[in-house]
């Protein structure tokens, strides 16, 4: 379905506004990523506020979508996109990473309503995501399961011995979306242990393969529908995105990736944020 004008220009505000909740929860934190969770606010965007049957009030609806953050230190932005989606108060994203907080470094589902997995060694979340679309399966349940990846945690085993079972059960009600920003900790992926061509490593396990631009919300939201009407496999999702997307000093630098601004480097990038946020409202 073709989004209007009105739409667009709504879903661009809010990836805006989540961007700018990582911000401020990082700075307030003192410590955690940036990069990532930055690259990702337009896909969360659209999962949160667009494709997910969800509901903020009931985060244990039975028959809601479940997504998995199988990387889980890029939190920041799954926090803030809920946030703004209604299910705790925006002001609680400056407990992130405190003693006490719901809000930990890495997902917890004990902690907050809303996760569905607790995340922290990569490599797992697809996995997860398998046995919920299977069991969905068996269930002859409607609803889908969406597992978002980084790139890296493809250098792990148990990700691939996954994509093995997807396979093999024809788990059309799973999508996993991995967000191909093309760093890790220690520099490029490609340097560090390379995955290209990482597409066709996907057609081989027998997963229907779909790439696009991952800070382009409408081309994402049209990729998921096109995965959405696939039949008897799995589908993945390659988003290639920009590393700290809209901060201009943080934009491709792999260095963001583990670190949090300092209090006037985030003011520099809030600056940007709302220069952003006007450039959209004139383009609207």
């Amino acid at each position: 379905m073709a989004l209007s004008p009105e739409r667009i220009t709504e879903l661009q505000l809010r990836a805006n506004d989540v961007r700018e909740g990582i911000i401020r929860a990082l700075v307030a934190a003192g410590s955690g990523h940036s990069a990532g969770p930055l690259d990702m606010a337009d896909v969360f965007t659209a999962l949160y506020f667009h494709i997910m049957r969800h509901d903020p009030a009931n985060p244990d609806w039975p028959e809601r979508d479940r997504l998995l953050l199988s990387c889980g230190h890029i939190t920041p932005v799954r926090y803030s996109a809920m946030a703004y989606a209604g299910y705790f108060p925006v002001e609680e994203l400056l407990t992130l990473r405190k003693f006490g907080t719901r809000l930990q470094g890495h997902p917890e589902r004990v902690r907050l309503p809303g996760v569905e997995t607790t995340s922290g060694p990569l490599g797992e979340g697809l996995a997860q995501g398998v046995g919920m679309a299977l069991a969905a399966k068996i269930d002859r349940k409607p609803w889908r399961v969406y597992v978002v990846t980084s790139d890296a945690e493809h250098q792990c085993g148990l990700h691939w011995e996954a994509m093995l079972t997807g396979a093999k059960f024809k788990l059309d009600n799973l999508i996993n979306i991995i967000d191909r920003n093309v760093i890790q900790i220690d520099g490029s992926t490609e340097d560090v242990m390379p995955l290209e061509p990482l597409a066709d490593k996907h057609r081989a396990f027998n997963w229907e393969v779909f790439e696009c631009d991952g800070n382009d919300i409408v081309a994402f939201i049209e990729t998921v529908e096109r995965a959405q009407k696939v039949t008897g496999k799995p589908s993945v999702i390659v988003a290639h995105t920009v590393p700290g997307k809209d901060v201009s000093y943080m934009e491709g630098d792999y260095t963001w990736h583990g670190k949090p601004p300092n209090k006037e480097q985030a003011e520099q990038a809030l600056r940007e944020l709302h220069e952003q946020r006007e450039r959209i409202l004139a383009h609207a």
